[in-house]
């Protein structure tokens, strides 16, 4: 048995008067349904080769939080870049962090001085749990099967009042969706289930109160947890950035998305898996993807002065910075990454919020035991396809300033940039180079 696998937890519910992310608005935590966790899965390979990945239940991961916390687990465990991977859930009832869309939220210098004191406390969170699981590495057996889940919907396509009406009449819905749900089983020694990695592509956006919860993928993971007890049950948001769960709003619909997620993740389990064996490679690639066009005084203006408060905050900043004498840069810094896990799974892990298009080209492009995770390592901004980018609206259109960028909109290449990149990383996991 080669593989040695660890785990690590930790609580990261806040403990002081930080807001609920998400929705652009103050939201004061009124209380808790369920604690907020960071999760880490530490594998390593027979040759000792060794990749540590953290999932959490935030909303989104600033690059700053995310070069935090990489710096201290290589200093204290010698993991490096290509080895670690941070993903989130991108959750909209997790809290506010640093430098996540700073201008989105109305926060005065103490709301602003309680996210740092959250942030600071939960980056030694996520690194503790990191020692955790390397130091309770055992051997165990991986291995992995792909199930599905139907509750996620074409946001683009289908209205909320749509969907209920077509469900109800037996209709299709329209656009694309990637239903698949990929899940790892980590065994140990004996045979016991030890761990499960699962994922789905979908907004975590059922809720919207002001209560802290994991929404649908917290209850997903307690579900299967409570099931398995000494269960280790970590998520992963696939290439959701256009899905919702519909309908919404109520904590019930969040129970039963939560319930159906751990019901597709519990067949896989109960069914025939393929075993994953062979060793570990990693590789990690920062590319330059443009912006279509940069900000200026003129055109900042009209939006400083607007009725938005949101962009107006976002215009004042990026005027302030130009009477500073800032010189924007023209592109964005952006993150890829693949894992190759034994001989049978390819991880591969793209930052922002990407739309579900990724998903089902680089399945197709590199073929079975692939598996897509976006939401890793940086929240960068909404990334759309060359589709989406040309039809516009909220994923592909003017709405980089939401995400504190000098830009409205990415330029038209942004797909091919990254699907460049994404082949790259591929064909050195697959080489074995990494």
């Amino acid at each position: 048995m080669d593989w040695q696998v660890g785990t690590g937890r930790r609580v990261i519910t806040p403990h002081n008067d930080v807001w609920l992310a998400g929705y652009g608005s103050k939201r004061a935590a009124e209380g808790a349904i369920h604690d907020l966790w960071v999760k880490v899965l530490a594998i390593r390979d027979g040759g000792g080769k060794t990749l540590v990945m953290a999932t959490t239940d935030h909303m989104g991961m600033s690059r700053s939080i995310y070069e935090r916390i990489l710096e201290k687990v290589r200093s204290r465990y010698g993991i490096q870049r290509a080895e670690f991977m941070l993903t989130f859930s991108h959750n909209h009832c997790g809290p506010c962090l640093t430098d996540d869309l700073v201008d989105y939220y109305p926060s005065d210098d103490e709301q602003r001085r309680m996210v740092t004191e959250y942030t600071d406390w939960m980056i030694d969170q996520v690194v503790d749990a990191v020692g955790e699981a390397m130091d309770g590495l055992e051997p165990a057996r991986l291995s992995m099967g792909e199930g599905v889940c139907t509750f996620a919907v074409n946001r683009r396509e289908n209205t909320e009042e749509e969907v209920i009406t077509l469900r109800a009449e037996g209709k299709p819905l329209k656009g694309a969706v990637d239903h698949y749900v990929p899940v790892l089983a980590i065994r140990d020694a004996a045979g016991d289930l030890r761990a499960v990695l699962f994922g789905y592509a979908c907004h975590p956006t059922t809720l919207s109160f002001n209560y802290w919860c994991g929404d649908y993928p917290g209850f997903a993971q307690i579900n299967l947890e409570d099931a398995h007890p000494g269960v280790d049950a970590m998520f992963l948001n696939a290439c959701g950035a256009d899905a919702n769960p519909i309908p919404r709003r109520e904590l019930q619909y969040c129970e039963q998305y939560g319930k159906m997620l751990s019901d597709a993740v519990e067949a896989v389990l109960t069914g025939p898996m393929q075993p994953v064996t062979g060793d570990l490679a990693a590789a990690f690639e920062f590319i330059d993807l443009d912006y279509d066009e940069l900000v200026t005084r003129e055109t900042l203006l009209p939006v400083a002065n607007g009725a938005s408060a949101l962009h107006a905050r976002w215009a004042n900043r990026m005027l302030k910075m130009i009477d500073e004498g800032v010189v924007f840069p023209t592109s964005y810094e952006y993150p890829v990454q693949a894992w190759r896990i034994g001989d049978e799974l390819t991880l591969i892990a793209i930052g922002g919020e990407a739309v579900v298009d990724y998903s089902l080209r680089f399945k197709k492009d590199f073929g079975p035991g692939t598996w897509v995770c976006g939401y890793a390592n940086d929240m960068a901004a909404y990334v759309p396809s060359r589709r989406v980018w040309e039809e516009g609206g909220y994923e592909g259109g003017r709405h980089l300033d939401e995400y504190g960028r000098p830009a409205w909109r990415w330029a038209g290449d942004i797909e091919d940039r990254i699907a460049g990149a994404v082949q790259r990383v591929v064909e050195a996991v697959r080489a074995g180079d990494g």
